[in-house]
């Protein structure tokens, strides 16, 4: 995600929304681990931006990267009370979540591909494709030492800096980048 201009060309209610995405996204990742349930992902990510009166779009998931590019398990970005399996090592997977200023419903433009709100509310989305490893989660889809590093990274209330994991391994990749990122 970048924002044309910077932090300086949004409003407040703009640099609210990307943060609160943003954060939502990073606290349903730190949860995931061999032995959770997929399920928690939603549930998080809900119980995170609700309170701040922000809506996830129902109707697009994150979703199982295997032989096939989109294959189970979908990934719900909002609450779902029943079991939806459990997170195993070796596991491949995006967490994609779309928040919204107003109502959740998407229209689909006719490239039968772009999607706004039906409201023309502002939305907000992050993604990445991620690994389930034996002492945690890593993102496949990482950022690098020539990355910016952004302001919902500086500001967020879950990780300061640039995530890209839970493991070991990518605890220790991240501090690298983060160093070598610095704050500007």
């Amino acid at each position: 995600m970048f924002v044309v201009g910077g932090k300086e060309a949004l409003d407040e209610a703009g640099q609210k929304l990307i943060q609160t995405t943003y954060d939502s996204w990073l606290t349903a990742m730190q949860a995931c681990k061999p032995g959770v349930d997929y399920n928690v992902i939603g549930k998080l990510i809900q119980n995170y931006i609700t309170p701040k009166g922000y809506s996830t779009v129902r109707s697009f998931c994150g979703h199982g990267i295997g032989k096939t590019f989109h294959t189970a398990p979908n990934i719900f970005h909002y609450t779902v009370n029943q079991p939806l399996g459990e997170m195993l090592s070796g596991h491949v997977f995006t967490i994609e979540p779309m928040i919204c200023e107003g109502l959740p419903d998407p229209y689909m433009w006719s490239d039968d591909w772009t999607a706004t709100t039906v409201d023309g509310k502002r939305s907000a989305q992050f993604e990445h494709t991620l690994l389930i490893t034996n002492d945690g989660i890593e993102a496949l889809t990482g950022k690098l030492e020539s990355s910016p590093m952004q302001f919902w990274e500086k500001e967020s209330e879950i990780h300061k800096g640039i995530w890209l994991g839970t493991s070991a391994a990518a605890k220790a990749r991240a501090e690298e980048v983060n160093s070598t990122v610095g704050s500007s």
